[in-house]
């Protein structure tokens, strides 16, 4: 079983929710990437989601994007970030999902990345530009490496879509609470529990939630009807605030929604 899943079903065998936020790798310069991953693993998330700068992304919203922008200007670059996390992968004891795109991966060398990845202690990658159909450019390397591919479902998808990516994903689901990008909201629309619902029963992979989750509030609601939640906006504007009491209390929440 992958060290993602596994991690997940762990979290959910002691009673609590899977937590894993999303930080922007190079956001306040690369000597930050340390103590904040350590700091998380710390406060007792399941995994952490190293989010990779790049030029133009398509799922981001302001706040990550900006976070993005200033990384990049502090010259973080894919390797650089594999590189720093190398340095102290013996010191993470929970899994890393890299969410990067398709072009850095490329140009880094498809074999070369999954290697360097598993080094620096990426089990999964997220690659939200790449659609499922041109996956194979990638998971041969990453599954000779033990790294997931985790594909993303949209509330759009048919279900003919779903059970493809349901059955393709590894470590878990990414499912999409929302029609749009990244970015904090107030509420969420539409019947949400029946969509992930129907999006489990494809599957015996765990469902996390992800997308606009930004208050304790969102953690228990979304964490009532699937294994875990994905936060990232508020994770990274409060890295930026140095705000870890915010970041603490979305974790405490994962651990206070009772098990389905």
């Amino acid at each position: 079983m992958s060290q993602i899943k596994e991690a997940i079903l762990e979290t959910n065998r002691q009673g609590h929710k899977a937590f894993i936020p999303y930080i922007m790798a190079g956001d306040g310069g690369l000597e930050k990437l340390k103590p904040t991953i350590l700091k998380l693993q710390e406060l007792g998330v399941t995994a952490i989601e190293v989010g990779i700068p790049f030029t133009d992304p398509v799922a981001d919203g302001p706040t990550i994007e900006e976070a993005g922008v200033r990384a990049l200007a502090n010259g973080t670059t894919l390797r650089k970030v594999l590189e720093t996390l190398a340095g102290f992968a013996h010191e993470i004891k929970i899994p890393l999902i890299a969410m990067t795109y398709l072009n850095p991966v490329l140009a880094y060398g498809i074999g070369q990345f999954a290697k360097d990845a598993h080094k620096a202690g990426i089990r999964g990658v997220i690659i939200p530009d790449m659609p499922l159909e041109e996956s194979d450019l990638v998971h041969p390397a990453l599954k000779a490496a033990g790294i997931d591919l985790v594909q993303l479902v949209s509330l759009t998808s048919t279900p003919e879509r779903i059970e493809k990516l349901t059955k393709a994903s590894e470590g878990f689901i990414y499912a999409v609470t929302v029609n749009g990008i990244t970015g904090a909201r107030s509420s969420f629309e539409g019947d949400l529990e029946s969509h992930f619902k129907k999006i489990q029963s494809y599957t015996d992979t765990p469902v996390l939630a992800g997308f606009g989750i930004s208050t304790p509030e969102h953690v228990k609601q979304f964490g009532s009807f699937t294994s875990g939640v994905i936060v990232g906006s508020k994770i990274v504007d409060s890295l930026a605030k140095g705000d870890w009491d915010a970041i603490e209390n979305l974790v405490k929440a994962s651990k206070t929604v009772p098990l389905a």
